[in-house]
């Protein structure tokens, strides 16, 4: 996660409790992940928790880890409304996640 994120968590949790995070395979190659009040997202038996942001779970659904789990993720703020139900990240301000395809090793 990014300074900005964290940050922004912080004023999240501050605000209103403690929040969580869902990154589904939708729009955007999934860049967008949603943030949601602890308890207001169901998360199925097959998500994913990739870890913990800010002292906020980050989970993934089961098809998008598969195919992102050789990618490292980093949590950030941009400009812009958030999309669908995800809390903002301040005013004017969403989520996103940035992905960088990390090298696998070889089968020897």
């Amino acid at each position: 996660m990014t300074p900005r994120a964290l940050e922004a968590i912080a004023h999240l949790v501050s605000d209103g409790g403690p929040v969580m995070f869902f990154q589904s395979g939708g729009c955007c190659d999934g860049s967008l992940p949603l943030c949601f009040r602890a308890g207001e997202f169901t998360i199925g038996e097959h998500d994913v928790l990739m870890g913990v942001v800010g002292e906020s779970p980050f989970y993934i659904d089961h098809r998008q880890y598969e195919v992102w789990k050789v990618t490292r993720l980093t949590l950030d703020v941009v400009d812009g409304e958030p999309e669908g139900f995800s809390l903002p990240a301040g005013p004017g301000h969403h989520f996103v996640t940035r992905s960088r395809v990390c090298e696998v090793p070889s089968p020897s």
